[in-house]
């Protein structure tokens, strides 16, 4: 075993450039092998958190009206958002609705004239103070409506910018108004982004009390509620959230809290593994190629070679194991140059997006194994052929 060792590790330092370009495909397949799974982790990882600090701090609570649907319009109270703020881990919260508009009652600009058809299509959304807190808008010009608003039912708006566009609103300066049928209402903030809830963007929102004293609790479809909840409070603001708004009737709304954000992960995590494991396990094929087409071209150059040792009283199987160990030498080292290539491209990756790099310890300790196992298949093959040249051919080349 020794001598057969000291062999094979001869005949890789005698021809070094050969040697690593014959292991520089087991290098790539291996390396794209650890950076194909540590990404994958990776990025798993990075969706997670990202769907906790968001999905998973927002709860809606649904009015269903419980048996009491037809008799009770809206289950909600006035005071509802003030209720669930008092809750420990809730944040902000604000109930909303879209408005039914009479027949007839179109989206404008001025108080007389032809609407624009894109902004007469416009829903108009009743909401409370709370929604807007909740859905964390980005102001480009004026501000969010408040409680003083509401409770004193001041006709005023909060429209999106592409709203504010179609409706030829470029400015606050000029107290500029919608007119909702022959109903005006001031513009005070125009925003063009939202954290939640971005059709809240496309449509024009109003103090939840206002609408109800113009058109009354909603019609087309029951009001909801939005929560903002703290990292890790979401669940218990779920179960909490019916009983502490109607103690009477808790019956009559549902919670829903956000979804369990390893599921979404696991998801990503499996597709992503899939596609990219695939491309792995090509480029390990194509470097266990290489390494049988350099290995078999090295037979056919050191034939007499093989027939000198042959003649000095070698027998087949002992030129298999030399030229045999060899091929898995080569995809030995490929493999552990490989781990160390794939680690630093995640790594490298992850410090570049300030990301945590994750890698499972199992993935780099197999990692030179699978490149010792390419070699060992590699040179199966063209060790079998070194085994089969005749002695007395070989020393004539």
């Amino acid at each position: 075993m020794r001598d057969l060792l000291s062999e094979a590790i001869a005949g890789v330092l005698q021809r070094p450039a050969r040697s690593a370009l014959t292991s520089l495909g087991t290098v790539l397949g291996v390396g794209a092998f650890i950076a194909v799974l540590g990404l994958t982790g990776t990025a798993a990882s990075q969706i997670d958190t990202r769907f906790n600090a968001m999905t998973a701090t927002e709860v809606t609570v649904e009015d269903t009206g419980g048996n009491d649907a037809r008799r009770v319009p809206l289950s909600f109270p006035q005071d509802a958002d003030s209720r669930i703020t008092r809750l420990n881990g809730a944040e902000s919260a604000g109930v909303h609705w879209k408005v039914r508009l009479n027949a007839g009652q179109t989206i404008r600009s001025a108080p007389i004239g032809v609407s624009n058809g894109a902004a007469a299509r416009t829903p108009v959304v009743a909401a409370s103070p709370g929604v807007l807190a909740a859905a964390k808008p980005h102001f480009t010009q004026g501000r969010a409506y408040d409680a003083y608003h509401d409770s004193h039912r001041e006709r005023v708006a909060v429209i999106g910018s592409a709203t504010a566009a179609r409706l030829g609103i470029h400015t606050l300066r000029t107290q500029p108004v919608v007119f909702v049928g022959d109903t005006p209402f001031t513009v005070i903030g125009i925003i063009d982004d939202v954290q939640r809830k971005p059709d809240l963007l496309l449509s024009i929102l109003i103090p939840r009390m206002t609408a109800e004293a113009i058109w009354g609790p909603p019609q087309d479809e029951r009001a909801k509620m939005l929560i903002s909840t703290r990292l890790g409070a979401a669940t218990q603001i779920a179960s909490e959230a019916a009983l502490a708004l109607r103690p009477d009737h808790p019956d009559y709304l549902r919670a829903i809290p956000p979804p369990d954000p390893k599921a979404l992960r696991t998801a990503v995590g499996n597709d992503l593994g899939q596609l990219f494991l695939l491309l792995a396990v090509v480029c390990v094929v194509i470097g266990a190629v290489g390494i049988a087409n350099t290995t078999l071209v090295g037979v056919m150059e050191r034939t007499g070679e093989i027939g000198l040792r042959r003649a000095l009283g070698a027998r087949s199987r002992h030129i298999t194991m030399q030229f045999l160990t060899e091929s898995t030498a080569l995809g030995l080292l490929g493999g552990i140059a490989g781990t160390s290539l794939g680690t630093a491209v995640v790594v490298g990756v992850s410090v570049a997006k300030q990301w945590t790099p994750v890698l499972a310890p199992a993935t780099l300790a197999a990692a030179p194994a699978l490149g010792l196992a390419t070699g060992l298949l590699a040179g199966l093959y063209p060790a079998w052929r070194a085994s089969r040249v005749p002695p007395a051919e070989a020393l004539r080349r």
